[in-house]
């Protein structure tokens, strides 16, 4: 299959580091993808809450570039993209709606338009557990993972396809492969509060601190993510929540192709991880010496 690869706004600033552990993760596991030709924004977050044709219509134009490229299915590594990207295909299988969508559009969209999946669910499509622990090299063993997906990877279930909407486990797979001990984390599909970062921080900052101190209470070494809003609400905001909690908190927050990127042997300057806010250098010392390095 041919995948285009639509990385949303965010890879190209405050999620640099997601989109460069993505790519090189992707290499590693032989995966080809190339960006859909002069992709634009798809509006995620505020488009669909002010004109849901609107925001589909960008989506379609997307996914219309991606068709006339020969994409089978695009690919993006942000949940939120992707909620957004799959919520049009879905209204669009109402003429009526794509009629409506169209008239918004240079030229009708490709009437059969490619789907579109994370690069978490491309990965495990493509390689099972098995196959991705016979490419670890350094396992992440003795390291405790919580998992932590967010409110819109697996939801609305109908749309989403993500298996179980309140208890999805594939992030859990793919690091357990890698030789992480994974920690049962009961709040893995809370929301922590990032879109409301802006206009209610109080409220942000309880949700994302009750996640944070959970993790910690659980006896977790990080947090793992695969949502760039997530993870610059749970790493960037760290101090409000403290804050908020009235307790200290020192979590690292990575993305599971950083951790995946580690156990592949990929130098970590290749992963992006120095763009972290909160240091993973307890981590990075744990991780060294399990696999013989020091500290």
């Amino acid at each position: 299959m041919k995948y285009s690869y639509f990385p949303g706004c965010s890879q190209e600033g405050s999620a640099l580091d997601y989109g460069k552990s993505t790519g090189a993760v992707c290499a590693a596991l032989g995966i080809t993808l190339r960006d859909i030709p002069t992709w634009s924004c798809c509006g995620s977050t505020p488009a669909h809450a002010v004109d849901e044709e609107l925001s589909a219509a960008l989506c379609a134009r997307n996914l219309d570039i991606a068709a006339k490229d020969g994409a089978d299915m695009v690919v993006t590594p942000c949940p939120s993209c992707l909620s957004n990207l799959r919520a049009a295909l879905y209204r669009m299988r109402d003429d009526h709606f794509r009629e409506r969508v169209n008239e918004l559009l240079d030229e009708p969209a490709s009437e059969k338009l490619p789907d579109a999946t994370s690069v978490m669910q491309l990965i495990g499509r493509l390689h099972d557990a098995e196959d991705i622990g016979k490419r670890v090299v350094k396992p992440l063993k003795g390291i405790k993972i919580a998992p932590y997906y967010g409110c819109l990877m697996s939801r609305p279930a109908k749309i989403m396809e993500f298996g179980d909407p309140e208890n999805p486990v594939l992030m859990e797979t793919i690091l357990a492969a890698c030789g992480a001990e994974i920690i049962d984390f009961p709040l893995k599909t809370v929301c922590c509060g990032a879109a409301s970062g802006i206009p209610e921080r109080s409220l942000t900052a309880l949700n994302s601190g009750r996640i944070l101190a959970l993790a910690t209470d659980m006896g977790a070494d990080v947090i793992a993510v695969a949502c760039p809003l997530c993870q610059m609400n749970l790493d960037l905001r760290q101090k409000q929540a403290a804050k908020a909690m009235n307790r200290l908190f020192d979590m690292p927050v990575m993305y599971f192709t950083q951790l995946m990127g580690l156990a592949m042997n990929i130098a970590p300057e290749n992963l992006g991880i120095e763009q972290l806010c909160v240091s993973p250098r307890a981590v990075l010392a744990k991780f060294a010496a399990n696999n013989g390095g020091g500290k």
